[in-house]
């Protein structure tokens, strides 16, 4: 392995994440290694960028999320998709509480609670919140997440989702790759096809339109 697989650069303005590899996890385990006898030199630093030729978007999005939440340092929101949000942080940094300041009534992203997890989902695991959530990692079968808001998963969603609790239909459902044992919005159901389609190359969003759950890909504004 590369001893320079990971580099920061640093600047007047903050600094640059310089990446050499293509392997995310290992990626992330050589991005904890570093950090975690200099987090506290890197907190609250600006991140300008990050240099890498064979990352893909979604994997430098779940980097943006992890150097902003997990080790505090500033990620500007023009770096994130426009379905992430950006909540004030709230408790520890592997099981992430997250709240606007206008949390008096959830109605839709932009309002309300937001639980911010740090690691997979295993079957027999669940996740009940108020407000949105959101999920660095993947679910795996079995498991099961359920939100009065929104689901976001940085990851594969396998098991089962229920965001809109309580009949938020504007709620909505976006994973890098949505292959739910069910999936529900309000109380629409969207049931797996019986064939197996193929895979899209950019994140999924599952929303409500015309009565229905529809899943669809995202495709930001870029």
């Amino acid at each position: 392995m590369k001893d320079d697989l990971i580099s920061f650069k640093g600047v007047k303005e903050g600094v640059f994440l310089n990446i050499d590899g293509v392997d995310l996890l290992t990626i992330k385990k050589e991005l904890d290694k570093k950090m975690k006898n200099a987090s506290n030199f890197y907190k609250g630093i600006n991140l300008l960028g990050i240099k890498s030729k064979g990352l893909s978007y979604e994997d430098l999005v779940e980097l943006r999320l992890i150097l902003k939440y997990k080790y505090d340092l500033v990620v500007s929101d023009d770096d994130l998709p426009d379905y992430i949000l950006n909540p004030t942080l709230k408790a520890d940094k592997d099981n992430v509480e997250l709240e606007l300041k206008d949390n008096t009534k959830f109605d839709g992203i932009d309002c309300g609670m937001t639980r911010f997890i740090n690691g997979t989902l295993r079957s027999g695991q669940t996740i009940d919140y108020d407000g949105n959530i959101v999920i660095i990692g993947d679910v795996n079968p079995g498991a099961l997440i359920q939100a009065k808001g929104n689901i976001i998963v940085l990851g594969t969603i396998r098991g089962v989702a229920h965001a809109g609790i309580g009949g938020n239909f504007n709620a909505i459902v976006a994973a890098y790759n949505l292959q739910p044992m069910q999936l529900r919005i309000g109380d629409i159901i969207a049931r797996p096809p019986d064939k197996e389609l193929e895979i899209y190359k950019v994140p999924e969003v599952a929303k409500i339109k015309e009565g229905e759950v529809i899943i669809e890909p995202y495709l930001p504004n870029k």
